[in-house]
């Protein structure tokens, strides 16, 4: 039997699960990127005349909001549903008492969370594409990026979940982490505009260094920093939040 089997089976059970759920999400990811673009792209981007960096707004802004919405779905999967599997439901303890290992759980929740971040990505590229907002060729690396993002935002994410045991905790991170985030990691304006220690801050999020790569991929223009710099680390927030994750599983499901 393949090592990947049980991880895949796993896969499978959050499948099954979202088989039920997926019209309403599939509906929501055409019309919430269409409805951002309309909203801020063509309404706010009408006041900003020059655009930024010789960039029409629209287009420069449209990669930033691809690698958020990529964030915050990877967020949304790794917070609620991650804390009920093992307060509510106990779904994590049955897997566990079944021939799994703590690995092929984890990986598992990973896959079904990027494949949700890959599918609203795919959807957001084509209302960009609609748009004619894409120029480069690179375009559709767009989505290995996001799922590098994506995992990068989710194992750290799902390791706090796991470590808790209510959900005022997510309200909070919700709070502290995910909206300053969203607003100061060059989504919707230049890092450079901001003061020192807030421009270090967006520069530490991994937030960041998926817009500037999305940026890059999409507008065909060199990145702020180096490309193996950015998905360097990335990586590493992947291996350090699989680590943790995995031993906040562990601690969880045996003891």
């Amino acid at each position: 039997m393949s090592a990947l089997t049980p991880t895949l089976a796993v896969l499978e059970f959050h499948l099954i699960g979202y088989r039920r759920t997926w019209r309403g999400s599939v509906f929501s990811s055409f019309l919430l990127p269409l409805l951002t673009v309309l909203s801020f792209g063509v309404g706010v981007g009408a006041y900003v005349d020059s655009g930024i960096d010789g960039v029409p707004y629209l287009d420069w802004i449209i990669p930033g909001l691809i690698a958020s919405t990529a964030m915050q779905v990877a967020m949304m999967e790794s917070t609620w549903p991650v804390l009920s599997r093992f307060e509510w439901v106990k779904t994590y303890f049955s897997q566990a008492a079944a021939p799994l290992r703590i690995s092929d759980i984890l990986g598992g929740q990973l896959a079904f969370t990027l494949l949700r971040v890959l599918l609203t990505a795919a959807a957001f590229l084509l209302v960009a594409a609609g748009f004619g907002t894409l120029h480069s060729a690179w375009a559709p690396a767009t989505l290995l990026l996001v799922l590098l993002v994506g995992a990068a935002v989710a194992l750290p994410t799902i390791a706090f979940s796991a470590s808790i045991h209510s959900d005022s905790y997510l309200a909070l991170l919700f709070r502290v982490a995910v909206i300053p985030m969203s607003l100061f990691a060059g989504v919707f304006f230049p890092v450079e505009s901001l003061p020192d220690a807030l421009r270090w801050l967006a520069y530490v999020s991994p937030l960041w260094h998926g817009v500037d790569l999305c940026r890059a991929v999409t507008l065909g223009v060199a990145p702020a920093w180096s490309v193996t710099g950015h998905l360097l680390y990335l990586a590493a927030w992947v291996a350090v939040g699989w680590l943790l994750a995995h031993a906040r599983f562990r601690r969880r499901l045996i003891g």
